[in-house]
């Protein structure tokens, strides 16, 4: 059975962002078609809770091959949106050390419909725990037209970028 919402996502005006793209990529290190955030129109820092979207447009890097000729966004894209998002809120508001936050985990994903291209995903994420600014967790949530079609919990992880991999 789907959660309820984490907010009420109609008292957002989607149209006037907050944060735009270029205020996304002062903060986010993801560029070109791995940003998977278009804006923010919502940070209330006393619940840890930020609201953004993604434009899923027909010009998505997915589209030829998921599915050719029926285009399904693929579920890990609709998850980096949301370790986007939150991933914006713990650099921005500085709860995490680090270059930046990498995923650590994901629990209790599901995917409840399918989204496509020509919509808007309107994303909801917010922290429930941080421990030693290494490590952030999320609850989050993505909707098209106010219907769910994905939520779960993820796990953020401090990167640093002279971490050398052996």
């Amino acid at each position: 059975m789907p959660s309820e919402p984490l907010v009420d996502m109609s008292q957002f005006n989607f149209s006037k962002p907050i944060f735009t793209l270029d205020d996304i990529r002062r903060v986010n290190p993801q560029r070109h078609e791995m940003e998977q955030l278009s804006g923010i129109v919502h940070v209330d820092e006393p619940t840890h809770t930020i609201v953004g979207y993604k434009d899923v447009t027909d010009k998505e890097f997915w589209i030829a091959g998921h599915m050719p000729g029926f285009p399904l966004m693929p579920g890990v894209v609709q998850c980096e949106c949301a370790a986007q998002l939150g991933g914006f809120y713990a650099r921005k508001y500085d709860l995490i050390g680090g270059d930046y936050l990498g995923f650590g985990g994901m629990d209790a994903v599901r995917f409840r419909k399918p989204i496509f291209p020509n919509s808007r995903l309107d994303l909801v994420a917010r922290v429930s725990r941080v421990r030693a600014r290494k490590l952030a967790q999320f609850e989050f949530q993505g909707f098209v037209n106010g219907e769910l079609m994905f939520e779960g919990e993820m796990l953020g992880v401090t990167v640093n970028r002279d971490h050398k991999i052996k």
